[in-house]
């Protein structure tokens, strides 16, 4: 990026790029923390992510704060208003994100005692990785402002959704099987819903990138592929 003659204009745009950073690597740590406990049913973990969510609401607050007095003193224009506005959006979505992880850590904590075949999680586990994967990316991607990365993210996320609405009809067909995993898979699909919520910031974050660096929306009707409000589990023969 070109400088400005001002030279604390420059640090207060390095000051708000910095603060995002921070908040993206809090959020990646809690999405993998969080992945990670779920599948050992870590209690103690799972409370370590819901004690960091704290960190992440007030770096948020806090690069709203320097966005708007950046704004307010600068009066930036093009490219330095899109950054400005962008590093608002972009801080909103990770600080959701590490609300949704924490989520997560909260059905950690509640089903921690509870002794399911480990197979019921692996479903939620591998939906957990690609959402991973997919916000590595687009942090990446804000970073050194790709925007072909961020629109990969974008596409992306219909197969999240396809994912996401075979893994409960998955769960439900345990909780068919088995009453006894009926309170087990209950929670499972909670959390499923958060790693899937996740994914959509992700997209959002990809929208924003390229809002930042082309001055453009991308469409409003994002690649979606979630039928799991009208998914049903078939009741078999002699039901």
């Amino acid at each position: 990026m070109s400088e400005h003659i001002v030279s604390s204009y420059d640090t207060d745009l390095q000051n708000l790029r910095r603060s995002i950073a921070e908040m993206g690597g809090i959020a990646e740590k809690m999405m993998a923390d969080a992945g990670t406990a779920l599948v050992r049913r870590d209690a103690s973990l799972a409370q370590a992510i819901i004690a960091a969510d704290q960190r992440l609401d007030v770096l948020q607050r806090e690069i709203e704060e320097k966005a708007i007095l950046l704004i307010a003193r600068r009066q930036p224009m093009a490219i330095d208003l899109r950054e400005t506005i962008s590093a608002i959006r972009v801080s909103g979505d990770l600080e959701r994100i590490g609300d949704l992880a924490k989520n997560i850590a909260k059905r950690v904590v509640a089903i921690s005692d509870q002794m399911q075949p480990q197979k019921i999680v692996l479903g939620v586990q591998h939906m957990s990785e690609l959402v991973q994967e997919q916000l590595k990316d687009v942090l990446d991607a804000y970073a050194t402002q790709d925007v072909k990365a961020a629109r990969d993210v974008w596409e992306r996320d219909g197969g999240i959704d396809a994912l996401y609405t075979s893994l409960f009809r998955e769960l439900l067909t345990y909780m068919m099987e088995d009453p006894r995993n009926i309170s087990f898979c209950t929670h499972l699909l909670f959390c499923a819903k958060n790693v899937e919520r996740i994914g959509d910031h992700t997209t959002n974050i990809a929208e924003t990138i390229h809002y930042l660096v082309t001055g453009e929306t991308l469409p409003t009707d994002r690649p979606k592929n979630d039928a799991s409000n009208y998914a049903t589990v078939s009741a078999g023969p002699g039901a």
